[in-house]
């Protein structure tokens, strides 16, 4: 199979833990932001504001997958992110961990506002 053109494409292409924790992101984003657009960016899934902004995207591999927000939302919840690797917007998260569902939905409210109050687009 070539690229993934879908959410449920890309999400196929993993197995197991990946593939269960891929599941419950794409839930859990689609519960948080009903109102964006589920597309495929760079490969990976992406939940794009009704504007056309990127919101966020997540991201799987071996052993684990990221959720990347805009460095701002990222560096917004350091307290609440200690003990995850981080990158410069990255949160990463191991297969086989609890998903720490509160606390992405705080983010991807704070990313929401951050769009639609502050203005601030994708990286």
């Amino acid at each position: 199979m070539g690229r993934p053109q879908t959410i449920d494409e890309y999400v196929a292409g993993f197995t197991g833990q990946g593939r269960e924790l891929l599941r419950e992101l794409c839930v859990l984003a689609g519960e948080a932001v009903p109102e964006a657009d589920e597309a495929i960016k760079w490969g990976s899934p992406a939940w794009v504001h009704p504007s056309g902004t990127i919101l966020f995207i997540v991201n799987g591999y071996t052993k684990h997958a990221n959720v990347v927000f805009t460095p701002s939302t990222r560096e917004a919840f350091d307290a609440d992110l200690e003990g995850f690797d981080t990158g410069k917007g990255s949160v990463k998260l191991p297969y086989g961990e609890p998903v720490p569902s509160d606390l992405l939905r705080r983010m991807i409210d704070f990313r929401v506002r951050e769009h639609e109050v502050d203005g601030v687009q994708w990286m």
